[in-house]
């Protein structure tokens, strides 16, 4: 289509599919909120302050059992 075919209204479309664009990339970026980090309490944690301390033999005791699971999956999977 060339210039002189264009119709009247074709500066009024232009316009709105350009507000539609911006509304796109616009849109996702007030969904997200302010940026930084989101301190909500979540109802599984444990305040700092009232936190367990790990003991010294805890610290020092073997943490990783190779349990039945994990041998069936070693043998499986050919570890």
């Amino acid at each position: 289509m060339s210039r002189t075919d264009e119709t009247p209204d074709a500066p009024q479309r232009r316009g709105f599919l350009r507000g539609l664009g911006l509304a796109a990339v616009a849109t996702p970026a007030v969904a997200a909120g302010p940026a930084g980090p989101q301190h909500s309490p979540r109802s599984d944690t444990v305040p700092a302050g009232q936190a367990r301390k790990e003991s010294e033999a805890e610290k020092r005791a073997p943490r990783y059992r190779e349990t039945p699971h994990v041998q069936t999956f070693y043998r499986t999977n050919r570890f």
